[in-house]
C-alpha cells in the first residue's frame, strides 16, 4: 500500500505512555455495516489544555511578495500562495531559492500530494491553524475542536476527521496525513498541532486507525517516534476493542514493523505495571538498564 521504511525505530518506547489518556478507538466494522465505538456517558469530552494558537500570518510576512502557483495531485488542482509565506517551509524555501531565480513562471508541481491535505497546509501557513480549529472553552479554560455546525465559531460544516486516499483505497485520519505532510515540508509546529488535534478525535473505526497507523509508519522517519507512539498507546489503551476486531487480526497476519513495536510497547507497559505493584517500588523506583 505504501513504500515502507526498513530501519527499526528504537526510541518510540520513550513516548508511548504519554498518550494513554487522550485517545479513544472505534469498534471493528463488519462488511455490511460500520459501527462507531460509543464511549460511556461519563467519558472525558474531547478537550485538552493547550497553548493558545497563533492565528496571525507568519512573522515577517507582508503578503506583498510574488504569487506562486502550486499544481497539486494527479488532477492538477491549482493553488496560489505568496512566496514569503511558502518560504516558512524549508521544503518550499529551497525551491524558491533554486527554481524561481531562473524562471518567471513561479509554478510548483506536487503530483503526489492530495489537494485536501495541501489546502490545510496552506491554511496553517496563513492562519497558524487549520479547520477544524482549536477554540477556547472559557468555562473550562480549555481548548477543543470547533463544532462543524457552530456558526458562532465560523464552523463550515462537514468537519470530517478522515480523507480518502486513492492509493490506499480507503479513508485515513486527516491529522495523520497532515503530520506526514508537515514532516515532508519541514513544518515542525504543524506536526505538533496535527498530533495534538488527533488526540482530540473520538469514535474512529478500528479499520481507519490501523490503516492510518500503517500510513504513519510508511511516511515518517525512524527517528521521529511521536506519531508512531501515539498509535501504539491508542491500541494498548483500547485493547479490549482491538482484540475483538477482525481487522486487527488481518493486519497482524500481514505483519510489519508496527506489530513488533506494539509487542515491545506492551512488554514495557506490563513491566511498568509490575514495578508499580512491587513492595520495593515506593522505596527504589525502577531505573532503565
Amino acid at each position: 500500500m505504501f513504500a515502507r521504511r526498513t530501519h527499526h525505530n528504537e526510541s518510540f518506547s520513550k513516548h508511548y505512555n504519554t498518550s494513554f489518556d487522550k485517545h479513544r478507538a472505534g469498534k471493528a466494522t463488519s462488511s455490511k455495516q460500520k459501527r462507531s465505538f460509543r464511549e460511556a456517558a461519563t467519558a472525558v469530552k474531547k478537550v485538552e489544555r493547550v497553548k493558545k494558537p497563533d492565528h496571525s500570518p507568519p512573522a515577517g510576512s507582508t503578503l506583498t511578495s510574488p504569487i506562486v502557483t502550486i499544481c497539486v495531485g494527479p488532477e492538477q488542482r491549482l493553488f496560489a500562495a505568496h512566496e514569503d509565506v511558502l518560504s516558512h517551509s524549508t521544503f518550499f524555501a529551497a525551491i524558491c531559492r533554486g527554481q524561481f531565480l531562473e524562471t518567471a513562471t513561479k509554478r510548483v508541481n506536487l503530483p503526489e500530494e492530495l489537494p485536501e491535505i495541501f489546502s490545510s497546509v496552506l491554511e496553517y501557513l496563513y492562519k497558524g491553524d487549520y479547520y477544524p480549529r482549536l477554540v477556547h472553552n472559557k468555562r473550562r479554560n480549555t481548548w477543543e475542536l470547533e463544532e462543524a455546525d457552530n456558526s458562532n465559531n465560523g464552523g463550515r460544516g462537514n468537519a470530517e476527521s478522515t480523507v480518502h486516499h486513492p492509493d490506499a483505497g480507503q479513508v485515513l485520519l486527516k491529522d495523520t496525513m497532515l503530520y506526514c505532510a508537515a514532516d515532508r515540508y519541514g513544518l515542525d509546529d504543524l506536526k505538533r498541532l496535527a498530533l495534538r488535534k488527533q488526540g482530540l478525535q473520538s469514535g474512529i473505526q478500528c479499520s481507519t486507525i490501523l490503516a492510518s497507523a500503517r500510513y504513519a509508519y510508511a511516511n515518517t522517519p525512524d527517528n521521529d517516534s511521536r506519531l508512531r507512539a501515539h498509535y501504539l498507546a491508542l491500541i494498548i489503551r483500547s485493547r479490549s476493542t482491538f482484540k475483538r476486531s477482525g481487522t486487527m487480526q488481518m493486519e497482524m497476519e500481514k505483519g510489519g514493523m508496527m506489530f513488533f513495536d506494539l509487542f515491545v510497547a506492551i512488554c514495557n507497559h506490563m513491566d511498568d505495571m509490575a514495578a508499580a505493584k512491587s513492595p520495593l517500588f515506593t522505596k527504589s523506583p525502577r531505573t532503565p538498564h
